[in-house]
């Protein structure tokens, strides 16, 4: 599987990675109750296909996703690059989240992080949001304190702006950053990703696949009879007008895909790796085996200058309806 250095760091990543957000299981921003045997049956498949990171965090679960993975990874721990993240923290009744990027904190989570995955230090840890935003200094301070003290090898950050990255740059070189980025979420491109490139910080995206959206296998059916704990029936593309728009999309990209006797999936990957110089790699969401099979196989295809025209017809064509 083809690999791509991870910004300047010497870790080379695979172009998809295994996000493991479903593994949390029903929460309020949760994919619905997930099984754990199937979730680290799936881990197992993605790294005997060859896929060589996994994604976590505590927020997921709250920190059931860690436990899982650190199940998983037992007596293989040499295969995988871990990334996890720092600084959402769930409320003592679980009824939802908040931001704490105070060094106290970060440091009980990453000694609560490395106990859940079991392993003795984290290759990627990231802030998972910059909140509150007067305190992402004193965040990204403590990660690079981690990093001396040999805890952490490299430090990332996820949904920062390109202003959050210019004012934590001088403390400490960001070697990552991991915003949304899919054909109905093209907000990175104008800024955030140049700017990347620029300064040799490694872009790991997450939904490319909006979420299920791009995969051709949602419905409103479907969508309709999701659990009340699946955080997509509060998520704007997955609701009108955007929702019609988003499944013309889908039946315009079919004839490519069906052309090369490829999936919708594979085809919404490929579209968001095509930028090989900003892009290191694409975080896949698992429920099942079959679904990393499936989308396993986008890290070698790459789409054509005509066909990436054509898609770029088809979301022109979305963004006017």
């Amino acid at each position: 599987m083809q690999t791509r250095k991870l910004g300047y760091t010497d870790m080379m990543f695979t172009a998809v990675g295994l996000g493991t957000w479903a593994a949390g299981g029903g929460s309020r921003y949760g994919w619905g109750p997930q099984p754990d045997d199937v979730s680290i049956t799936a881990i197992h498949r993605g790294l005997d296909l060859g896929i060589n990171w996994l994604d976590t965090a505590p927020g997921y679960g709250p920190g059931h996703s860690e436990e899982v993975v650190g199940k998983a990874i037992k007596g293989r721990r040499d295969e995988v690059f871990i990334a996890t993240k720092c600084g959402i923290l769930w409320k003592e009744d679980g009824s939802d989240i908040y931001g704490n990027l105070k060094k106290e904190s970060i440091r009980r989570e990453v000694e609560d992080s490395l106990r859940r995955l079991q392993v003795d230090v984290i290759d990627l840890y990231q802030i998972h949001w910059p909140r509150p935003p007067e305190d992402i200094e004193e965040g990204w301070g403590t990660v690079a304190d981690l990093i001396k003290e040999g805890k952490v090898r490299y430090g990332g950050v996820s949904n920062f702006s390109v202003e959050h990255l210019k004012r934590i740059q001088p403390i400490h070189p960001v070697a990552s950053l991991q915003p949304p980025y899919s054909m109905i979420n093209r907000n990175v491109e104008d800024e955030l990703l140049p700017f990347c490139a620029k300064n040799d910080i490694g872009v790991i995206v997450y939904s490319p696949m909006e979420r299920g959206l791009l995969t051709g296998k949602m419905t409103r059916e479907r969508i309709a009879q999701m659990p009340e704990d699946d955080h997509r029936q509060r998520y704007g593309p997955f609701q009108e007008p955007q929702l019609s728009a988003n499944f013309d999309l889908v039946e315009g990209l079919r004839p490519i895909a069906k052309r090369h006797g490829r999936t919708l999936a594979q085809l919404a990957l490929a579209w968001v790796l095509r930028r090989p110089d900003e892009v290191t790699g694409a975080i896949v969401g698992t429920r099942r085996p079959s679904q990393i099979e499936d989308t396993a196989q986008a890290a070698d295809w790459t789409l054509s200058a005509e066909e990436i025209a054509q898609i770029g017809q088809l979301l022109a064509t979305r963004e006017q309806a």
